[in-house]
């Protein structure tokens, strides 16, 4: 059967990959863009950042997720802007791709309300590059503090802030509690565990304010016992090389600040000429598609889908990226048979965030679950969704080491010097 119809999807993301998935049988031609070579599964890149597993454990090549797809293929490039009147995606050093159908799906960003200085100091995590840089901001904190003779140019090196109270928060903050007690506690001399303060900063009036109050009670009563100071209904109000500015007054001394406050979405969403949110995500109809062009589709955390009137966007998490991919690749199959494609509708299969080492909470409609059983069901549920076996059984593999062992394996400081920091920072930070 000929291919009559070109379908590009920009971003190779859960939204992007569940697309092209989708429109293996519809018979159209299929071209992903992506400016990596590889999809990531981002809510363990946690783990990578706090040297739990190694980034190849969690990312696969997109090539190799759609391989066996005839009528599909993958172009290593980036989108620079659109021509919706001329149905043509622009490309930085690459020639014009001309579609039928579009699907934007470029993902998120870090968003600093308005401080992006704040970014050179603090970075956040959406990406396998932040996640192996704040691995190495970690580790060599570590590494200064055991070359630093005064105790309290030793507290600050030992000083984590983590700003930002939601599930990555939350998971960062317990990350480097028990990095600090279980694993680096053993391998230095100088450096004791009790000497480690981790500091979790929210602007609201709870940590995780998406979970019910009970389970935002058991998180916030979870990261007190392992050691985390929970700071909540705080501002920050400066963040620099030595630490972070508090509601204008209080002063936190710290080398390694981590951003987990929020994210907009990712800046070329502004390149499709519609309206935007004030998180820079485009407001789509109830079928994903741009209002007066129902060729082109946003999705993801690139869209904001109100799923009634009066209600609040759909939140920018992996399931929702992926139903709506699937209903996209539906939606254009619809189409092309002249089908009514109706509305996108949200299955919530329900919520849940890691604490640490057996602590975990789970909320599914009204069932909410807390502690081992949670942890365990957490971390089947996660096993389940990595695309590709072998990365399964890795990660298996390694959480049983790390369960057992108090190990982990992957604790390679890749950069020797952090961005936005100088080699005396990094190195000599004491000095």
């Amino acid at each position: 059967m000929a291919l009559t119809k070109h379908v590009v999807i920009v971003g190779g993301g859960f939204g992007g990959i569940a697309t092209a998935r989708g429109l293996r049988r519809a018979g159209v031609s299929v071209t992903l863009v992506d400016r990596r070579n590889h999809h990531v599964f981002q809510p363990l890149l946690y783990q990578v950042a706090m040297a739990g597993l190694s980034p190849a454990e969690i990312a696969v090549p997109i090539r190799s997720i759609l391989r066996a797809q005839a009528n599909t293929r993958v172009l290593l490039a980036e989108a620079v802007g659109f021509d919706l009147e001329r149905r043509i995606v622009r490309l930085e050093g690459a020639a014009d791709l001309q579609y039928d159908y579009l699907v934007v799906a470029p993902g998120s960003r870090p968003n600093y309300f308005g401080h992006d200085e704040w970014a050179r100091v603090a970075p956040g995590l959406k990406s396998v590059e932040d996640a192996t840089e704040i691995r190495s901001r970690v580790l060599l904190a570590f590494e200064a503090a055991e070359r630093e003779a005064d105790p309290i140019r030793q507290r600050q090196q030992l000083t984590f802030v983590v700003i930002g109270a939601g599930p990555t928060g939350v998971e960062l903050a317990g990350a480097i509690a028990e990095l600090a007690g279980y694993v680096l506690a053993r391998d230095f001399r100088s450096i004791r565990p009790e000497g480690t303060r981790v500091i979790l900063v929210e602007g609201g009036e709870r940590v995780l304010a998406s979970f019910s109050p009970e389970l935002s009670r058991e998180a916030t009563l979870a990261l007190e016992q392992m050691g985390v100071e929970v700071r909540t209904s705080v501002r920050v109000t400066g963040i620099d090389e030595t630490g972070v500015t508090l509601d204008g007054r209080e002063r936190i001394d710290a080398r390694t600040v981590l951003w987990a406050a929020g994210v907009a979405a990712a800046p070329l969403t502004a390149q499709l000429g519609a309206q935007l949110d004030r998180m820079g995500r485009v407001r789509v109809e109830a079928d994903c598609s741009l209002p007066g062009h129902p060729e082109v589709f946003c999705i993801g955390d690139a869209a904001c889908l109100l799923p009634r009137e009066g209600e609040a966007p759909l939140p920018g998490v992996s399931p929702v990226a992926i139903q709506q991919g699937e209903f996209v690749a539906k939606a254009i199959g619809r189409s092309l048979l002249r089908e009514d494609r109706g509305a996108f509708r949200y299955w919530d299969k329900g919520s849940m965030a890691t604490i640490g080492r057996s602590r975990a909470i789970v909320e599914l409609g009204s069932l909410r679950l807390s502690g081992l059983f949670a942890w365990l069901v957490w971390l089947v549920v996660h096993i389940y969704y990595l695309i590709d076996f072998r990365n399964r059984l890795l990660v298996l593999i390694d959480w049983a080491w790390a369960y057992f062992a108090y190990a982990r394996g992957a604790r390679l400081i890749t950069h020797e010097t952090p961005k936005g920091r100088t080699d005396a920072d990094s190195l000599n930070s004491a000095a």
